[in-house]
């Protein structure tokens, strides 16, 4: 096998590896689809595999192969795609560890193996188009061009809703606000308020905001009939305080809006008489009822992370030892939230070779030892570990996501 060097280009990878000539490959022709017809697709990505003639050193990857070892009771990827019913895959962990890469891999998995699929960023940095080398940008869905099944993407786009918000927040003292939040299904918020001049306290986006707006599309997920054709939904979360802030944001607006409705319910109990005067006792019921509707939709949101029969977060990381850590909480937080995770993967592994550059033995050295401290973490040890190697071009397009995905999700 030949020796695996850093950094390097498509033309020096046609020396290396065979591992590594065909991830070269896959992702080579995702740049370039024209160049060969394609029926050599198919021929190609049928016998791609990792594996060469060429035996690895049995002592070099002893603790990797221990460490991959499955999890007792997590499935393969056979369960994941079992079932026709709606499921949820959420995919989070520290900035730069392959989130994207792994979310739309995992996308284009669930297509084709026949499940219409939606594949959704929730990063403000999104890098889905990248990742899918098409334009997907726009906030609306987009069909992705390549797998079996229909599968579409959906960027998110919070840069636009703050534009919105700044413009509708100088509207009328701010009741553009009202406007702005009805749209995404928070508007009863703004109504409880009362006369505030809200265009002067929110003439810039609160805190959370982006977390807000991606609740507002799980909600529309789960109401809309534009979505019921998915059978599968996979999120491509924002780095982990993000993704955190929006696991629990359900849980602070249930608290929240229980609040002001006990509020308003002792203010509507002493002045019944003056409201009965001024006639406004049913718009404010009924201002009360939607209030209490979005309640109960904030309620079937956290209920939908908490539930270990369609939804699952994979944690993403890579082998240092400062991202098994993060990961490490990231999961202890995920508990506290009780959302349910079976699955680490581990991305940019390095992968075999029979003799190493200085740079690479070190490099490696300090993967395994990573590699084992997930095997000993207290948080990690039980999860499913799954390996994926580090390539040396970027994976885009389709065909290269498919490639990766055969390896990743088995």
């Amino acid at each position: 096998m030949g020796s695996f060097c850093l950094p390097s280009t498509f033309s020096s990878c046609i020396r290396s590896s065979a591992a590594t000539n065909s991830i070269a490959m896959a992702a080579f022709l995702s740049h370039h689809p024209k160049i060969l017809p394609r029926p050599f697709f198919s021929r190609t990505f049928r016998f791609i595999s990792l594996s060469t003639s060429t035996k690895p050193p049995r002592k070099l990857f002893q603790a990797v192969r221990s460490v991959a070892t499955p999890a007792e009771g997590v499935a393969g990827f056979e369960s994941m795609i079992s079932g026709t019913e709606r499921k949820y895959y959420l995919l989070g962990g520290k900035g730069g560890v392959g989130k994207t890469s792994s979310a739309a891999a995992l996308a284009v998995k669930f297509a084709n193996s026949g499940h219409p699929t939606l594949v959704v960023s929730t990063d403000p940095a999104h890098s889905l188009s990248d990742s899918f080398a098409q334009d997907l940008t726009g906030g609306t869905l987009v069909p992705v061009e390549g797998p079996d099944s229909p599968l579409f993407a959906l960027e998110i786009n919070p840069e636009k809703a703050r534009e919105e918000f700044r413009s509708t927040a100088q509207k009328n003292g701010g009741t553009g606000v009202k406007d702005f939040m009805d749209g995404m299904g928070l508007g009863m918020l703004v109504d409880q308020l009362g006369e505030l001049k809200l265009g002067e306290l929110l003439d810039t986006p609160p805190p959370g905001l982006d977390e807000a707006i991606a609740i507002a599309k799980v909600i529309q997920f789960l109401e809309s009939p534009e979505y019921n054709m998915f059978t599968r939904i996979v999120f491509d979360t924002a780095p982990t305080g993000h993704t955190l802030r929006l696991l629990s944001l359900p849980d602070f607006l249930d608290a929240s809006i229980g609040k002001i409705l006990k509020l308003r319910q002792k203010i509507a109990s002493a002045t019944s008489a003056i409201k009965s005067v001024f006639g406004q006792e049913e718009k404010r019921q009924d201002a009360a009822d939607k209030l209490e509707r979005l309640r109960e939709r904030m309620v079937k949101v956290r209920e939908l992370f908490r539930d270990k029969e369609s939804t699952e977060f994979v944690i993403v990381t890579i082998p240092t030892v400062m991202a098994v850590n993060e990961s490490s909480r990231l999961h202890a937080s995920l508990k506290k939230e009780s959302v349910p995770v079976k699955r680490l993967i581990v991305n940019q592994i390095l992968p075999p070779s029979a003799s190493d550059c200085k740079f690479c033995a070190m490099k490696r050295k300090d993967q395994l030892r990573a590699l084992d401290l997930i095997r000993n973490d207290p948080e990690l040890s039980s999860l499913l570990v799954i390996e994926a190697p580090l390539v040396d071009v970027e994976i885009r397009g389709v065909p290269a996501l498919k490639f990766l995905g055969d390896i990743i999700w088995k």
